[in-house]
Order: structure tokens, then sequence, then C-alpha cells
């Protein structure tokens, strides 16, 4: 059967492949669309597979938030490049990713990832996630996902730099207006802005604390303007250490970044905006997730990549 313009035109607008990958999937099949897109399909598992050893450090991150913002959800998904994570039909994946997390129950990826896709029931996550790689040709991972529930109150989100960084705050609160909301979202670019890794004091765990004198304790030891001086002015001065250091990291205590008086904690603006609007808030927590962090991103040798793909061929 002689295979047409118009018939590679209509599989690559079903399925999204390559021209060429159509031309040949209709060749291997005789023309029969719907074997076709099976040959595309399982052509497409095997590009994932081998697409799969690539390291995946760049995407993005979608926040997502209920219409009534009692419920929010964070979802990372990766690619290869930078390039791919601006692409539409990538974003418009993730988009739907998202919208999948925020229905699931799966505790974690891999029960996410063996779900039914909410889209095609005919595929898992996995599947379509594996077809998704074989369309956009990279290597691609959802990586993670969180969900938030505030049924006291709102969830707040912000999404920095296209999705390079997405936050969101859980706020319990008696009063919800536009002005609540507000220092909700300003809470949340403090936090993309300035990475805390805790609401509060009272959540630093105390081995974190023990293990941080140590480190203060060994460093002051080492200075010699500490040499000789009681024990008890080098505790001092680990403690105070350590609590200027938990500053640093509790979103709290951190100095509130848009403070005219450049001093003003942010705890001081969320007792400042509850008063003016007779409300009791609660700074409940927060999820701030940032583009492939923690992944070491592999430096490739381009020269020697391509030499290993033509001699792969």
């Amino acid at each position: 059967m002689a295979i047409t313009a118009a018939m590679v035109k209509e599989l690559r607008e079903m399925t999204g492949s390559g021209m060429m990958d159509c031309k040949k999937a209709l060749t291997a099949t005789e023309g029969d669309m719907e074997k076709a897109i099976e040959w595309l399909r399982e052509k497409g598992l095997a590009t994932a597979q081998k697409k799969a050893g690539r390291i995946a450090a760049e995407g993005i991150v979608k926040v997502l938030v209920s219409d009534d913002a009692k419920k929010a959800v964070a979802v990372e998904v990766n690619a290869e490049t930078d390039f791919v994570a601006k692409n539409d039909k990538f974003q418009g994946y993730v988009a739907q990713v998202a919208e999948q997390a925020m229905e699931t129950t799966a505790a974690d990826i891999d029960a996410f990832l063996a779900e039914t896709w909410k889209f095609d029931t005919s595929k898992t996550v996995a599947e379509e996630l594996a077809g998704q790689i074989s369309v956009i040709g990279e290597n691609m991972k959802i990586r993670r996902f969180i969900q938030v529930e505030e049924p006291n109150g709102f969830v707040a989100s912000y999404t920095h730099m296209g999705g390079k960084i997405g936050v969101l705050v859980d706020v319990e609160s008696d009063v919800v207006n536009d002005e609540v909301k507000e220092m909700a979202k300003n809470l949340a670019m403090q936090i993309a802005a300035l990475k805390p890794l805790y609401v509060s004091d009272a959540e630093v765990p105390e081995d974190y604390k023990e293990h941080e004198k140590e480190i203060l304790a060994a460093q002051i030891a080492n200075d010699p303007k500490m040499a000789g001086k009681p024990e008890k002015v080098i505790a001092g001065a680990v403690m105070g250490r350590l609590s200027k250091e938990l500053k640093e990291i509790c979103l709290l205590d951190q100095v509130y970044v848009k403070a005219e008086d450049g001093k003003q904690t942010v705890a001081a603006y969320v007792k400042e905006v509850a008063k003016a609007n007779s409300a009791n808030i609660n700074v409940k927590s927060f999820v701030r997730y940032e583009t492939g962090e923690g992944i070491e991103k592999k430096q490739e040798d381009f020269a020697a990549e391509v030499a290993a793909q033509m001699a792969g061929n």
C-alpha cells in the first residue's frame, strides 16, 4: 500500500511523533493507522528506556491551588535541557501532571506512576510519561509531588522564574481577606528568595542543633581571638552564633525583606497584619521546591557524545 503524505500528517497529528517516525510506522504496518499507533507506542517505550540513563536536572515546578484555596499541590517534573523546559508541549504536560497530583491518593512516586492517567484511562501515569519522552525527545522524570490542605484557612502559592521555584504556604486564619492573602503571598516570595528550612525555632530538630554546636565549637576553638577564654565565654559564643544561624533558617525569625526599617521580623509582620484585621493567624507550614536541587548534573563531552551516537548507528 502506498503511504501518502496525508496519512503521515494524520498520524503525526494523532500521536505527536516525528514525521519520519510516522512514515516508518505506516510502512511497517502497511498503512494500518491503529497498528501504526501501537507501533509508535512500542517504539516510544523502547526509546524512553534508552534515554532513561540521561540525567534530567532541568524542568519546572508547577503549583496548583483549588478554587477555594483549601487545597494545593506542588510537582516537579524534570527534563534534560532548559530549552525543553520552556517548551509549550512540556509545560502543558506538567500542568496535567499537577492536575493528576491534585486528586491522587498515592503515598509516593512509585504508587503515583502506577495510577491510571486521568486524561487517557487506557494508560498509567508511567506509560504516559514514556510516551511524552518519545515525543519530546529527552529523558523526563516526575521527581516529586506534595499536597497541602488547610480547612481552617487557605493555601497561598508563588512561582518564581517561570517555574524554577515553586512555593506553597499553609496559613490557618479565621479571617481570609485581601490583606491576609497579600501577607501570605509576601511570605511565599520571602521563602522563594531566602530559603528558610523551618517555620520557627520550635521545628528545628535537637540533633540538628547539637550538630551545629559541635561545628561552631570547633570553629571557635580554631579562632586565635578566642584562645584562653573561659569555657563560659566560649559556650556563650557558641550559643550566640547558633542563635544567629537559626534566625537565618527559620522563616518567622528572618528579617522581613520588605520591612521599611530593615529590622522587622517576619513574625512581627504577621502579627501586625493579624492585629490590623482582627484575625488569628498561624503560619503552619510551607513547601519550597527548586528545580533540580540535589541532582548532580553530569558534565557531558559533546564531541564524545556525538561520536558515540555515530558509532552506535
